[in-house]
């Protein structure tokens, strides 16, 4: 889903859907709810905004609106959930092992942590809403205690609750009655909850395909790279410290992120980046910063993982600042 969340190549081969994919794709019609977000469909534009509004159970909360013809996002992360809903056109995505199609009405929900990708699944492109709601405010919907709340399917067919996304999005976003805005929000959550999640350890996923070894690999070596962000280690150096090969340091990585090593530093350093927008610095700022290249080569990578380009993301928070903040 994604923004995040929010482009050229990509560390995975582009997440288009092959010819032998076409009936599933037929089975999942386009349709609407709510207004378009974007360009029409049958455009091919890509057009994506960022709004982000404050005040919500005494945090911030990150919504997206957008409309893709073409581009697809890289395998990346979130740090909170991804919940959206599709509203025109069919959407695919990677996600868990398997190739996932989401239709208008469908809800998706994307867990911290997991990767995934996502684009149009079809030749008029989708649009979606999404927001980002910490776990803590998603565990906290139905009871004070952190219970872990997951989600067995990904991809939930639920009209009702589909367009009650949708309101409530819209609402944040406009920002004209914050009350509702957030009453909407509790109230979409908590009926995410009731109906569609599971509370424990994690279910499926790369949770449990994953051994404690390639666990423990992986986030030695994203520690290393997150620690090392500008200057970072190579494969080998990498490799050699914890007494593997660069293969097995490479498929035990990849299993357990999703990504190999190289992507998952581009996504961090973009979620990195972000942050420092947030604080106010300049993309070229940022890019040195986290260790990019130049300019052009954070812009390249915060397209393929949050839709939008630096400056348009510095933007739309600047502009957030200046509203008025949900009580």
């Amino acid at each position: 889903m994604t923004a995040t969340a929010g482009g050229s190549a990509s560390s995975s081969p582009p997440d288009r859907p092959a010819a032998d994919h076409d009936d599933a794709v037929a089975e999942r019609a386009p349709g609407r709810i709510g207004h378009d977000p974007g360009p029409p469909s049958g455009r091919t534009g890509d057009h994506a905004e960022w709004t982000r509004v404050g005040g919500i159970q005494g945090d911030s909360l990150d919504l997206l609106t957008a409309r893709f013809g073409s581009l697809h996002y890289a395998p990346h992360i979130h740090d909170e959930f991804a919940i959206g809903v599709c509203v025109d056109g069919v959407e695919t995505m990677r996600y868990r092992g398997e190739r996932l199609y989401s239709a208008a009405g469908n809800i998706v929900v994307i867990e911290p942590g997991e990767a995934h990708t996502g684009g149009p699944a079809g030749p008029d492109g989708f649009a979606y809403v999404a927001l980002y709601p910490r776990a803590e405010l998603v565990d906290a919907v139905l009871t004070r205690e952190p219970v872990g709340t997951h989600f067995r399917e990904p991809v939930i067919d639920d009209p009702g609750l589909g367009e009650a996304l949708w309101q409530a999005h819209r609402a944040l976003r406009l920002g004209d009655d914050p009350l509702e805005g957030e009453t909407r929000l509790l109230g979409v959550l908590g009926a995410l909850v009731g109906r569609h999640a599971a509370t424990g350890p994690a279910p499926g996923g790369a949770t449990t395909r994953r051994g404690p070894d390639t666990g423990r690999i992986a986030r030695t070596v994203a520690a290393r790279l997150s620690d090392e962000l500008v200057a970072p280690p190579t494969l080998a150096q990498v490799a050699d410290d914890l007494d593997l090969s660069r293969y097995q340091l490479l498929r035990a990585f990849r299993d357990a992120m999703g990504m190999p090593p190289y992507a998952w530093l581009a996504q961090h350093r973009v979620a990195r980046a972000r942050s420092l927008l947030d604080a106010g610095h300049r993309p070229a700022e940022a890019a040195s910063l986290v260790g990019f290249a130049d300019q052009a080569h954070l812009t390249r990578w915060f397209r393929r993982v949050l839709g939008v380009t630096p400056g348009a993301y510095r933007n739309s928070v600047q502009d957030a600042a200046l509203r008025r903040p949900a009580v």
